[in-house]
C-alpha cells in the first residue's frame, strides 16, 4: 500500500528532518534575485538570505546556485551542550517540535529553527469555543501506560534515555475495540514503521487523530467514520515502548511544517475529568 508523504510520520520523528529535504534552484534568467525566487517557492526573502548567506540582495548571475529549504526558517550551529529545552526557551518554539523537525537528534547540533511570521506554533488548539472529541478511542476510560511528552526512564526490557512520546498508550485489552473519536475521513490505514498498524483520521484537514500498534483494521482509506465506530481493534504490531497491550493514540494538529503533535489530552479532557 503506497505512503501518502504529506501524512505519515514515523512514530515520535518525521521520516526526514527538514534540512535533508533542501532544493537547488539554479538561475537560468537575467535579473532574478532572492525575492524574486523567493516568490516562486512561497517563501520569504529573509530565508533564502539565511540559507545563502553569501549571495546578498542583489542581481544574481546566471547559473547561481541557490538553496531552498522546504518551509520558511533559518539554520543555525547550536551552542555546545545546549539542549531542545535551551533552544526553546531561546528561539520560543516548542521543544518537541525542534526536536522532530530535526530528526529526533538526541544532542543538537546543525539545527533547523522555523519561523512563521513571528509567531510561535501554539501549544493547545487557537479555537475558542473547542470542547475537545465526541467520543473515546476506547469503549471505557482506560489507565494511561506512556503518557506524552519528554520522557527520562526505562520501559520494559530497553534503557531508551530521555526520548518524546508523541501520544499516550491507553491500557487495553489485546483485541479488544478501538472507536473513532469523533466524524472523519479515514486517510491511511496500513502499516508504517515503529507505529505498526496504523490508522489515521482527519477531520477538516486541519486535525488528526492516530491509532497504532494495532491487531485489526477494519476501515479503508477514504472511508468517513463516525464517533464511536469500531475502527480496528488493540494489538502489539511495530515497536511499542511499554510491555502491557494497549492503544497508542496521537492527535496532530497542521502546521506549515507538517503534522504537528499535541497533547491528547487536550482533547480527552471532557472524557476523562
Amino acid at each position: 500500500m503506497p505512503l501518502l508523504p504529506s501524512i505519515i510520520i514515523a512514530l515520535s520523528c518525521p521520516s526526514e528532518p527538514v534540512l535533508s529535504r533542501l532544493q537547488r534552484y539554479s538561475v537560468t534568467k537575467t535579473g532574478e534575485t532572492l525575492t524574486t525566487i523567493a516568490q516562486i517557492y512561497n517563501l520569504s526573502p529573509q530565508t533564502l538570505e539565511r540559507f545563502n548567506p553569501n549571495l546578498g540582495e542583489k542581481v544574481l548571475p546566471i547559473n547561481t546556485t541557490v538553496t531552498i529549504p522546504p518551509v520558511n526558517g533559518m539554520p543555525i550551529q547550536a551552542p555546545e551542550g545546549s539542549s531542545w529545552q535551551d533552544l526553546s526557551n531561546y528561539y520560543g518554539i516548542r521543544a518537541d517540535v525542534l526536536f522532530e523537525l530535526n530528526g529526533c537528534q538526541k544532542k543538537p547540533s546543525v539545527v533547523f529553527i522555523p519561523s512563521f511570521s513571528n509567531q510561535t506554533l501554539p501549544v493547545k488548539p487557537k479555537v475558542s469555543n473547542y470542547t475537545g472529541f465526541s467520543g473515546y478511542p476506547l469503549p471505557k476510560i482506560a489507565k494511561i501506560g506512556l503518557s506524552y511528552g519528554w520522557q527520562n526512564k526505562k520501559f520494559a526490557q530497553k534503557d531508551q534515555g530521555k526520548f518524546f512520546h508523541s501520544g499516550i498508550d491507553l491500557l487495553a485489552d489485546f483485541n479488544s475495540p478501538v472507536l473513532a473519536v469523533d466524524n472523519g475521513t479515514v486517510v491511511y490505514a496500513g502499516v508504517e514503521k515503529g507505529y505498526g498498524k496504523l490508522i489515521i483520521i482527519n477531520y477538516n484537514g486541519v486535525l488528526q487523530s492516530r491509532y497504532a500498534q494495532l491487531n485489526q483494521i477494519k476501515v479503508k482509506i477514504g472511508s468517513s467514520v463516525k464517533a464511536g465506530q469500531v475502527i480496528a481493534t488493540v494489538g502489539v504490531s511495530g515497536d511499542p515502548d511499554i510491555t502491557p497491550t494497549h492503544l497508542h493514540f496521537e492527535v496532530r494538529l497542521k502546521q506549515p511544517v507538517g503534522w504537528i503533535s499535541q497533547d491528547p489530552m487536550l482533547y480527552l479532557v471532557q472524557k476523562t475529568q
